[in-house]
């Protein structure tokens, strides 16, 4: 143990140890599952960097320090599971703060500037390391995602009050979803035909396809399973808003982009709609006279 250092340095210096056999240990378990050669390569490279980190910090400390398995299994399963590229998304927010907190050290641990410029390394290593299918087509997901909520969002909160009757609503809403849904899939592949786009259009097509329909199925859920119709309604906007959050959260951290301004424009344009039409379905009501 260096005796130049302070109690409170070595024990940063032991936070900075723990996180960098971490780190060693998820890059290397990605590095296994990941099926492009290059990029395994690659992670495989920078766990053993991260290795290399810790026997520097070790240095310092003389202590053996055991991973965080808890966060090793973490991110390994959110990769499997949300994808490669998310799961080292999120990972490369853990090397951000790393080189943050080693700055402070720059003065008086030579080895720490040294370490952050390889952290450096890893990040601009990380953005271009995957090219991964989802991700090649979330603009097809996105599409099919955000007209369903827009459309059936609008549709569900005009039909509850022009109907009153859950299973009726839930009924008009799925047999205009499944409709709806082959139609944008098919207007997404007939453009991709078109446009010469450099994607597969039928791929293409699928996600679109896929999006939409998964997305009706979570919104009318509320309207399977319980009578009132107000309630269903509500319950459908959280969930919509939901749907919003968890894949605008998905794509900014996978694609570098703005999370908030995303996720409050989409909010609010579902929102919107869905007021909008709540309101024509009680004009149409009182115009037409229905009474169900």
């Amino acid at each position: 143990m260096d005796k130049n250092l302070t109690p409170e340095q070595i024990q940063a210096i032991k936070v900075f140890q723990k996180n960098e056999i971490t780190e060693c240990h998820i890059y290397k378990r990605l590095a296994k599952v990941i099926k492009h050669k290059n990029n395994a390569e690659v992670l495989e490279r920078i766990g053993n960097e991260e290795q290399v980190h810790y026997d520097i910090w070790k240095k310092y400390t003389n202590t053996e320090i055991l991973p965080d398995f808890f966060r090793v299994n973490w991110y390994y399963y959110i990769s499997k599971i949300l994808g490669i590229t998310f799961g080292i998304k999120l990972m490369e927010h853990g090397e951000e703060n790393a080189q943050k907190a080693y700055a402070k050290y720059i003065t008086d641990i030579p080895d720490a500037k040294h370490i952050m410029e390889e952290e450096d390394a890893h990040e601009h290593e990380l953005i271009g390391l995957i090219d991964e299918e989802r991700l090649q087509y979330a603009g097809s997901i996105v599409l099919g995602l955000n007209d369903a909520l827009v459309e059936l969002t609008g549709a569900l909160a005009g039909l509850s009050l022009a109907l009153q009757n859950t299973k009726l609503i839930a009924m008009a809403v799925l047999i205009t979803g499944i409709a709806a849904g082959f139609s944008m899939a098919a207007a997404d592949y007939l453009s991709k035909k078109a446009d010469n786009s450099e994607k597969n259009a039928l791929k293409s097509a699928t996600y679109t396809g896929i999006a939409y329909f998964l997305t009706v199925a979570l919104l009318i859920f509320p309207y399977l399973i319980l009578s009132h119709y107000l309630v269903c309604l509500g319950l459908t906007l959280v969930i919509a808003i939901l749907i919003i959050f968890g894949f605008n959260y998905y794509i900014s951290v996978a694609k570098d982009l703005n999370f908030k301004r995303r996720f409050a424009e989409m909010a609010l344009i579902s929102l919107c709609v869905s007021a909008l039409t709540f309101g024509i379905g009680f004009l149409v009501r009182k115009a037409l006279g229905v009474n169900i």
